[in-house]
């Protein structure tokens, strides 16, 4: 039995991490799929930042789902052209943008387009991180999400939520 509601969190962090890195031993079948595992871990992340005890938990569980299920629509329909127009556009928008400033990229190919908007850059734990929205319009429909991004050692951003 877990001792402490932590250690409760920490075990589900350690399974979630465990199906997500055995499905990418296995190595993705498709962009679908690594939408997918991409999507439920973040979910599952941002699930259990909200509530206590055993809320933490059921939090994370909801947002492994609902993370899934977006991933998995985006993943299904962005291709690495989407992808690398994207890494770039946020990359560039937290290292340059002023708190506020979108930036927006798009596939000429796909049509499948994006925008990024990074908010004031704060200190966590010793590094530089800044929130962002970005919103994704696939295929005509726009899914939004929410993000958080830290420097790291090496001086580029990481999304860490």
């Amino acid at each position: 039995m877990l001792k402490s509601k932590n250690s409760k969190i920490k075990f589900l962090g350690c399974i979630l991490t465990a199906v997500i890195l055995t499905a990418c031993a296995e190595g993705p079948n498709s962009k679908q799929d690594a939408g997918t595992l991409v999507g439920a871990g973040l979910g599952a992340l941002a699930g259990s930042q909200f509530g206590g005890g055993g809320g933490r938990i059921i939090g994370a569980v909801a947002g492994t789902v609902i993370g899934g299920y977006v991933g998995n629509q985006v993943g299904q329909s962005l291709d690495k052209a989407d992808a690398m127009y994207y890494q770039k556009t946020m990359k560039n928008s937290l290292e340059y943008n002023p708190s506020g400033v979108t930036s927006t990229w798009r596939n000429p190919d796909s049509g499948n387009h994006g925008r990024i908007t990074p908010k004031a850059t704060y200190v966590d734990h010793g590094r530089d991180c800044r929130e962002f929205v970005q919103e994704v319009f696939i295929g005509g429909k726009k899914q939004q999400a929410f993000g958080k991004a830290c420097r790291i050692s090496d001086g580029s951003w990481q999304i860490i939520q």
